[in-house]
């Protein structure tokens, strides 16, 4: 199984800590944000080769990083140099796929997220359905509704309808960036842009494929961390404590 980690951003909202380095290497604690996710996956044995996709300004940094590593990471540099002319997480997927001509089960997810639980489990219920999942948490603040994608779910997790910040979200359930594809479901990525999949953000894949085929939506059991700015990242400084098994 391949993890594909979607690094290519500029974190313009967290200047000047992002000015000149990566957000998913910024420090909470004793690690990165990327090493507090990529320790807790490969504990499971299940990654062969950790893909990390970045821009030009940043690959070199990444590049250092997985240098210090005894598990496989390979940096692609997408050549995009200024948030103006970043590709979008949808492109950079399809960049990496056809750079490294992959078709393996795929683990995609956003490099700057942090989890207070284990992803082990989420592979094991992506594993037992054998179809394209997400993970989802409930969310009660409107305003945060309304900037996320939303997923309707039946009483198996079935995906009935997914929407990518729509004015009137149906429920309160938010997809977030962590998906999992079965061997050559990820490929279908240019197709899905070519039938008008939005290249941002990596969800609309997502909801180009629920249309398409069975997919499913795994509850979280924890919480997740969302560092946008210099003072989420001050706090979650004092609150996380890592992962619980």
């Amino acid at each position: 199984m391949k993890c594909l980690i979607l690094a290519a951003g500029y974190a313009t909202r967290l200047y000047p800590l992002t000015e000149n380095y990566p957000k998913p290497l910024l420090k909470v604690r004793e690690k990165t944000i990327l090493d507090w996710v990529i320790d807790d996956v490969d504990s499971a044995g299940l990654i062969d080769e950790y893909i990390v996709i970045s821009n030009n300004r940043f690959a070199c940094h990444f590049e250092k990083w997985a240098s210090s590593h005894r598990c496989k990471i390979t940096v692609l540099n997408d050549g995009t140099d200024t948030n103006e002319t970043r590709l979008g997480a949808v492109r950079d997927i399809e960049f990496a796929i056809k750079a490294l001509d992959l078709e393996d089960d795929m683990l995609v997810m956003a490099g700057d997220n942090l989890l207070d639980f284990s992803l082990v489990e989420f592979l094991n219920y992506a594993a037992e359905k054998n179809a394209p999942c997400t993970m989802r948490y409930y969310e009660e603040n409107r305003a945060k509704l309304l900037k996320s994608g939303i997923v309707t779910v039946d009483g198996d997790g079935l995906i009935t309808r997914m929407t990518e910040k729509v004015p009137n979200p149906e429920t309160n359930w938010v997809s977030i960036a962590f998906y999992w594809f079965p061997r050559g479901t990820a490929n279908l990525v240019s197709e899905a842009l070519a039938q008008g999949c939005k290249a941002d953000a990596p969800g609309s894949f997502m909801a180009w494929l629920c249309k398409n085929q069975k997919c499913y939506a795994f509850e979280m059991p924890g919480h997740r961390y969302d560092i946008g700015d210099i003072k989420s990242y001050e706090q979650v400084q004092k609150e996380y404590r890592g992962i619980v098994r």
